[in-house]
């Protein structure tokens, strides 16, 4: 269950700018990783599941933060690169805690694997979204035909 505090949210809501918020928003979603990290050391894993959704909320709100914003301001493509540099360490954290937990467990830390990796993807769609030229589907052409496999043949 992904979820803010109100402590955490009058803290990201007391930011004085969108950089401010989100740093403290990574900041706070590191702590929470870093908690479900020692947990899972210590074989607590409802406490652990506990720091996940925690961790998975302020993620949540740092994307849909994010998602209000102008895309083409220059200032908000600064937010979405940091927000990306601080994703790409996450997960592999997750990884590793997934291999010391139970089957019960696990499927959290890979869905939040998932999410994770996720939200990175979307990062990097709209930081470079202006940038990049895309393909229409719908430019009249013909799909190009599926190819066969090759056949295999036998050498006596």
């Amino acid at each position: 269950m992904k979820f803010v505090s109100r402590e955490e949210r009058s803290q990201l809501d007391e930011a004085k700018d969108s950089k401010s918020r989100i740093s403290i928003t990574l900041e706070l979603a590191a702590d929470h990783l870093t908690k479900a990290e020692e947990f899972t050391s210590q074989k607590k894993f409802d406490q652990s599941c506990e720091e996940l959704g925690r961790y998975l909320g302020l993620l949540t709100d740092a994307r849909t933060f994010l998602a209000t914003m102008n895309p083409s301001k220059n200032s908000t493509r600064d937010l979405y690169r940091h927000f990306d540099i601080a994703l790409r360490r996450l997960p592999p954290r997750l990884a590793v805690m997934r291999r010391s937990t139970p089957a019960d467990y696990a499927g959290n830390l890979k869905a939040a694997e998932e999410y994770t990796r996720e939200t990175r993807s979307e990062v990097l769609d709209k930081f470079y979204g202006h940038t990049v030229l895309r393909e229409d589907a719908n430019d009249g052409k013909k799909p190009d035909e599926v190819k066969a496999p090759p056949e295999v043949t036998k050498h006596p």
